[in-house]
């Protein structure tokens, strides 16, 4: 059975931290990929993901058993991510794109959330450690799931751990 990681963070991380974060992600991806992980899930909704998506399709290059899908969480999200160049070159290059509901509701990124810890067995959080949010509604449900979890800690007394929970 092939196994599937996912990634999320929050959207509105500090640009500051973008190389850090591109870095530690890339770290994050390519342990994935040594431990035979194949399959990668982003739901192209923020940074993180969008880095994600970046250092997968790149590391594919080397190994072309690699696969990403987006998991976008409604249909008007995609329609503005394909009118964002660097996003749909991305998009362009998923093996699928799977759009969870057709309109926005309240509820969408809950949702997004319980797909991808229910179709993954490890999830890749960069968390600044808020209490509210999707992110963290994301590491219950990857608790709740009992999916291994590996933590990016952001903030400004954060410093990349390749810290591991489960």
């Amino acid at each position: 059975m092939e196994k599937t990681c996912c990634v999320t963070g929050h959207r509105d991380m500090d640009t500051e931290q973008t190389e850090e974060i591109r870095d530690a992600l890339k770290k994050e991806v390519e342990k994935a990929v040594e431990d035979g992980y194949v399959c990668f899930l982003s739901s192209f909704t923020g940074p993180a993901e969008l880095v994600f998506a970046e250092t997968v399709l790149d590391l594919k290059k080397d190994h072309p058993d690699l696969r990403l899908s987006a998991v976008i969480p409604y249909r008007n999200k995609l329609v503005r991510l394909m009118d964002q160049e660097a996003a749909k070159g991305l998009l362009d290059d998923c093996e699928d794109i799977i759009v969870l509901k057709e309109e926005y509701q309240p509820n969408v990124y809950t949702e997004r959330n319980r797909y991808l810890a229910e179709h993954s067995d490890r999830a890749i959080i960069v968390y600044d450690g808020r209490d509210k949010g999707a992110t963290v509604n994301m590491i219950r449900q990857v608790h709740r799931n009992k999916k291994e979890m590996r933590e990016i800690p952001i903030g400004l007394n954060l410093k990349f751990s390749g810290g591991q929970r489960f």
